[in-house]
C-alpha cells in the first residue's frame, strides 16, 4: 500500500514538474467585474452568428466578442443550462425552462415553455441540461426528461427510477444516465436500457462520445470506458492515474475526437483523440479557477469553460503557444538556441535549458547568473554573450574565456576559421582557438563604441550604433587596429535601428524603412526588393532580424512579418502574423526569434517565450455585425431603436445617433479593428480604431448611410455594414412652411414693390426739385451774372455821371469863380460905374443861372436818384433850397464850393448849415455830412 502510494506521489510530481514546463495555448479570461453577473458559471452555448451565451448564477450572459450583457432570470434563480438552436436561446433554470428571442431592438424576450405544465413539475426542480434531435428539444432534471415539439408544442415527460445525472446526444442518438440503473438511450420517445455494468453506472457519467468500435464513456473518478459489440471493457490511456485520482465534473469531446475534461480541483486536462495528455491548465497556469463547471467548443474551435468563478476561453487552434514564467525564475527571454537537442534560453537572470523532445522544467547553467545577450553556436560549441563577458556552456555548466564585458553578438570570419569577432560594450575584439581551447586573442584597438549591431560586408566592418550612427571600419589583417572609419552621413541614425545581412545583400533597417546597400554606388539607397515586399509600406516595416535558419523577420507595433524567397522566381514574400507588440510583449529594442522545427518558431517575450506555429496562421474572413443603434435629443438619453431593411425617419432635433457594432472574434492574439464613414456627411474612411462604438452628433437634416467594415489581424472582414436613416427637416423647413415662407416672401415683394416705387416717384420728385433747383440756381446764377454785368454797366454809367456831376459841378463852380472874380474886379474898375452895372448884371444873371442848376439836378439824380425821396421821407418840412444845399452836402463838397456854387457867401453857407442843423433835428455832436451821406 505504502510503495502504491509513494508511485503515485512520484507520477503526480512527475506529470507536475511536466505541465510546469509546457507551452500552452492563449487563454482570455472574463471576471464577474468585467460581465457584472454572478460569479459560478454551469452551462455555454453558441448562436450562428457566433454570439456566446453563458448560463450564470444570476440569469443568462450575452457576448459578442467586445461587451457583455446580463438578462436576469425571470424568477431571480439561478440559470443552469443554455442551448442555442437556430434563432432560439434555450434555458432551463429553478422550477422553469423556456426559451429566449431577439425582439425588433435587438433584445432578448423570455417564453416559459414549463408554464402550461406548471402542475406536473417536481417540487424544486431545477433544468441542468438540454440536448436537441430534430424537432424535439429535451430539457433534463434531476428526476425527468420533458420532451418538447417546436411543431405542436406538445410537451411529453420520461421518469427516472433515481435520479439523472446528465443527457447526451451522441450522433443522434440520445443517452442519459438513472443513477445506480443504467445507461439509456431514447428511441421513439421511450428509454431503452444500454448499460447496466455496475462498475460503470455507480459513476457519475460526464462524457458519452462516438468511437471506432461503439461509444466511449468517461466516468468522474474511474477513466475512460468502451461499450463495443454489446460488450462493456475499460478504455485505457497512458495517463489513468491521473484520471482516476482527478474527479470529472464535465467533460467534451471535440470535433477532431480529442477530449476537453473539466475537474473539480486541478483545472482543465487536454487529452487526445488517443487519450494521451497533450496539456493540463490550472489557476497556476492561466484559469481564473481550478473548478470546470461545464465546456464548449466554439465555431473556431475556441474552448469555453464555465468555471466557479468566471468564464475563460482556451484558443486551442491558436498559431501561439506560451510558456508563463509564473514564479519568476527565468526572466525575460533575450535569445534562445538548440544545441545538441537541448533547447537553451539566455535572459536577465543567466542560462536554462532543457531538453527540446521532452516534457521537463528548465534547468540553470551554473556560472551563467546576469544578463545574457547571445547565444552562439560554433565549431560544435555553445557561445554566450554575457554582461560580464564570454562564456561556453557545456551542457549545465559554464567557462569563462573573455573578460572584456558586455558581449553582443558573434560575427565569423571567413578568412579565418579560428577566429571569432565579437561586438561589445566598448568596441571590437576577438576570440582566438588555439590547441584546440578557445581564448580571447585581443581587444581590437581604436574603435571604441558600443557594436552590438555587427556585421562584415563588402571587405569592412559595419557597425551600427542606434544613437551615433552607422559606421563603415577597415581594420588590419591581424584584426588588432583600426584604420580608417566612416561614418554614413545618408542614413538616419535612430532608436531600434539595425542592420543585417540577407540573401547576398545588406540592409540597415529603421524607423522609416528600410535602405539597401548598393554594390556598385557604395551607398543606401531606399529603393530594394524588402521595400518592395511591403507595398510601400515602409514607414511600417520595423525592426528587421535574421533568424538562425536564415530567414528575414521585421517586427512592428501591429504584426509579425516573415520575409521569405518565392518557390516560383527570385522575388520575396511576406507572411503576416497579426501578433501587436501589446500581446506579444517582448522586450523592446532586443526582439529574438528562432526557428526549431518545420514551420514553429520562438519568440522571447518579458514572461517566458512563444512558440509560433506558420502553419496554423489562419487567414479567414470574419463577418461584422451591427449590434445596436441608438438615438436621442441633445437632452436627453439614448434610446435604442429597431435595425430593419427601410429607412428610419428622425424628427429633426433627434439628431445624434450612436452605432455599436461588433466582430465575434475570441482569439486572444487576433485583435479586430474598425473603419467607418457617414455617407452624406463625410465621405472619407476613418483612421482604424478598436472602439465598437461611434456617436454622431448634431447632424443636420438629410439622408446618411453609415457604414463600417474591419479587419482582424491583416484580413478585412467579408462584409461592410450599411444602415441608412433620414433626419427630417424641421418645422421652419416644411413643404407648408416653405409655402407661408412664399407668400409672405410675395407679400413682402410686393410691399417692397410699393415702397421702392414709392420712394422711387419720391427720388424722382426730389431729383425734378433738384434740377429744377439747378435751373433755377442756374438761372439765378445767370441773372447773377447778367445783373453783375449790367451793375458793372451801371456803376460804370454811375462813375460816367459821377465824372460828369464833378465835371459838371467843377465846371459850374470854376465859371462862377471866374464870373465872381471879374465881377470883383470890375467893381474895384475906375471906368463909368454904368457901363460896369451891366456887366455886373449879366454875371448876376450868369451866377443865377437856373439852367446850372437843372443840369446839376439831373446829373446828382442820375448818380443817386433815391437820396431827394429819401430825404424828404424823413424829413419833409425842408424846403427846395434846404434840398439843394443837402444835395451838396452829399456830394461832401466844402462850404467855400457850397457858396461859389450857390452864389452866397461862405458865412451864408455856415448860417445855412446851421439852420439846417436845426431842421434835421441833430446833436450838437452829430456830423451833418456824416448823416447827409447816411441816408
Amino acid at each position: 500500500m505504502k510503495y502504491i502510494k509513494e508511485t503515485f506521489l512520484f507520477l503526480y510530481l512527475f506529470f507536475s514538474a511536466i505541465i510546469s514546463a509546457q507551452e500552452l495555448p492563449p487563454i482570455e479570461v472574463y471576471l464577474p467585474d468585467e460581465y457584472e453577473g454572478g460569479i459560478q458559471n454551469w452551462s455555454i452555448s453558441q448562436a450562428d452568428n457566433k454570439y456566446i451565451y453563458v448560463a450564470n448564477n444570476e440569469g443568462l450572459l450575452e457576448f459578442n466578442g467586445a461587451n457583455w450583457e446580463l438578462y436576469p432570470t425571470p424568477n431571480e434563480t439561478v440559470m443552469r443550462s443554455v442551448k442555442v438552436i437556430g434563432e432560439r436561446i434555450y434555458t432551463g433554470f429553478y422550477m422553469n425552462f423556456g426559451y429566449w428571442e431577439k425582439n425588433d431592438l435587438g433584445k432578448l424576450e423570455y417564453t416559459s415553455l414549463s408554464e402550461n405544465i406548471t402542475e406536473t413539475l417536481i417540487e424544486d426542480e431545477q433544468f441542468w441540461h438540454i440536448v436537441n434531435q430534430d424537432d424535439w428539444i429535451l430539457f433534463q432534471s434531476l428526476h425527468r426528461i420533458y420532451l418538447y415539439n417546436v411543431h405542436n408544442q406538445e410537451i411529453s415527460i420520461i421518469e427516472s427510477r433515481n435520479a439523472i445525472t446528465n443527457i447526451f446526444n451522441v450522433d443522434g442518438i440520445i443517452y442519459y444516465q438513472d443513477v445506480n440503473n443504467g445507461i439509456y438511450k431514447i428511441e421513439k420517445g421511450n428509454p431503452t436500457l444500454v448499460i447496466d455494468n455496475a462498475e460503470v453506472v455507480s459513476d457519475k457519467i460526464v462524457n458519452i462520445s462516438k468511437s471506432q468500435n461503439g461509444i466511449l464513456l468517461l466516468t468522474s473518478t474511474k477513466g475512460f470506458f468502451e461499450l463495443a459489440n454489446g460488450e462493456i471493457r475499460g478504455w485505457s490511456t497512458p495517463f489513468d492515474d491521473l484520471l482516476n485520482n482527478s474527479t470529472i465534473y464535465s467533460s467534451i469531446t471535440l470535433k477532431d475526437g480529442s477530449f476537453v475534461l473539466g475537474t473539480i480541483s486541478k483545472g482543465l486536462i487536454y487529452l487526445s483523440e488517443k487519450g494521451e495528455i497533450v496539456y493540463q491548465i490550472n489557476q497556476n497556469k492561466g484559469l481564473s479557477n481550478n473548478t470546470v463547471l461545464s465546456s464548449f467548443e466554439d465555431m473556431d474551435g475556441n474552448i469555453w469553460l464555465a468555471l466557479d468563478k468566471g468564464v475563460n476561453c482556451v484558443n486551442i487552434k491558436s498559431p501561439v503557444q506560451s510558456f508563463n514564467d509564473d514564479k519568476g525564475t527565468i526572466g525575460t527571454v533575450y535569445t534562445s538556441i538548440v544545441f545538441e537537442g537541448s533547447l537553451y534560453l539566455g535572459t536577465n537572470q543567466g542560462v536554462f535549458y532543457k531538453s527540446i523532445n521532452k516534457n521537463e522544467s528548465f534547468r540553470f547553467v551554473e556560472g551563467t547568473k546576469g544578463q545574457v545577450w547571445n547565444l552562439f553556436s560554433y565549431d560544435n560549441k555553445l557561445f554566450c554573450g554575457h554582461n560580464d563577458g564570454t562564456f561556453l556552456i557545456k551542457k549545465n555548466t559554464s567557462e569563462f574565456i573573455s573578460w572584456i564585458q558586455g558581449t553582443w553578438i558573434f560575427r565569423t570570419i571567413d578568412d579565418h576559421p579560428d577566429w571569432l569577432l565579437q561586438g561589445n560594450y566598448e568596441g571590437l575584439s576577438v576570440l582566438e582557438k588555439s590547441n584546440g581551447k578557445w581564448r580571447l586573442k585581443q581587444k581590437v584597438e581604436g574603435f571604441d563604441y558600443s557594436a552590438r549591431y555587427l556585421e562584415i560586408y563588402d571587405g569592412k566592418l559595419w557597425v551600427n550604433h542606434e544613437y551615433k550612427g552607422l559606421f563603415s571600419i577597415t581594420v588590419d589583417d591581424e584584426f588588432s587596429k583600426v584604420l580608417e572609419v566612416i561614418k554614413d552621413t545618408v542614413t538616419i541614425k535612430g532608436k531600434h535601428s539595425s542592420i543585417t545581412k540577407y540573401k547576398n545583400n545588406f540592409f540597415y533597417a529603421h524607423q522609416g524603412g528600410v535602405s539597401f546597400y548598393n554594390y556598385e554606388n557604395k551607398a543606401f539607397d531606399q529603393e530594394n526588393v524588402v521595400n518592395q515586399v511591403f507595398e510601400g509600406e515602409k514607414e511600417d516595416i520595423g525592426r528587421l532580424l535574421k533568424d538562425n535558419a536564415g530567414e528575414l523577420w521585421s517586427f512592428t507595433d501591429e504584426e509579425l512579418g516573415y520575409i521569405s524567397q518565392s518557390q516560383f522566381s527570385d522575388n520575396l514574400e511576406v507572411t503576416k502574423v497579426p501578433i501587436p507588440y501589446l500581446l506579444r510583449k517582448e522586450m523592446s529594442g532586443f526582439e529574438n526569434i528562432m526557428h526549431l522545427e518545420e514551420e514553429k518558431y520562438l519568440l522571447g517575450t518579458t514572461y517566458g517565450y512563444m512558440i509560433l506555429d506558420l502553419s496554423r496562421v489562419n487567414s479567414k474572413e470574419h463577418t461584422i455585425i451591427l449590434e445596436k443603434v441608438s438615438v436621442k435629443q441633445k437632452t436627453t438619453e439614448f434610446k435604442q431603436i429597431g435595425i430593419s431593411d427601410s429607412p428610419p425617419v428622425f424628427k429633426s432635433d433627434v439628431n445624434t445617433i450612436s452605432f455599436v457594432y461588433t466582430i465575434p472574434e475570441y482569439d486572444k492574439f487576433l485583435i479586430s479593428k474598425f473603419q467607418y464613414k457617414l455617407e452624406g456627411f463625410y465621405e472619407d474612411w476613418s483612421g482604424w480604431t478598436s472602439k465598437t462604438t461611434k456617436v454622431f452628433e448634431n447632424l443636420p437634416f438629410g439622408e446618411y448611410t453609415f457604414k463600417v467594415r474591419a479587419k482582424t489581424g491583416n484580413i478585412l472582414s467579408e462584409n461592410i455594414v450599411e444602415y441608412t436613416f433620414i433626419i427630417d427637416k424641421p418645422w421652419y423647413f416644411s413643404v407648408v412652411a416653405i409655402i407661408i415662407y412664399s407668400v409672405l416672401l410675395l407679400i413682402l415683394l410686393l410691399v417692397m414693390h410699393r415702397a421702392y416705387k414709392r420712394y422711387y416717384t419720391k427720388q424722382r420728385g426730389k431729383l425734378v426739385e433738384e434740377n429744377k433747383k439747378q435751373l433755377e440756381l442756374k438761372e439765378l446764377e445767370s441773372e447773377r451774372e447778367i445783373m453783375k454785368l449790367t451793375n458793372e454797366k451801371l456803376t460804370q454809367d454811375i462813375e460816367s455821371k459821377n465824372r460828369e456831376l464833378a465835371s459838371s459841378t467843377m465846371n459850374i463852380i470854376k465859371k462862377n469863380e471866374i464870373l465872381t472874380t471879374i465881377k470883383k474886379e470890375l467893381q474895384k474898375s475906375e471906368f463909368e460905374r454904368s457901363g460896369v452895372k451891366n456887366v455886373e448884371q449879366i454875371i448876376d444873371r450868369s451866377l443865377n443861372n437856373k439852367d446850372d442848376w437843372k443840369h446839376f439836378e439831373e446829373a446828382f439824380n442820375n448818380v443817386d436818384k433815391d437820396f431827394i425821396k429819401k430825404l424828404k421821407a424823413k424829413h419833409d418840412n425842408l424846403t427846395p433850397h434846404d434840398l439843394r444845399f443837402c444835395t451838396y452836402l452829399r456830394l461832401n463838397l466844402s462850404s467855400k464850393e457850397i457858396a461859389s456854387l450857390a452864389n452866397i457867401s461862405v458865412k451864408s453857407v455856415e448860417i445855412k448849415r446851421y439852420r439846417l442843423r436845426k431842421k434835421l433835428q441833430l446833436e450838437h455832436s452829430d456830423s451833418l455830412v456824416n448823416y447827409i451821406l447816411e441816408i
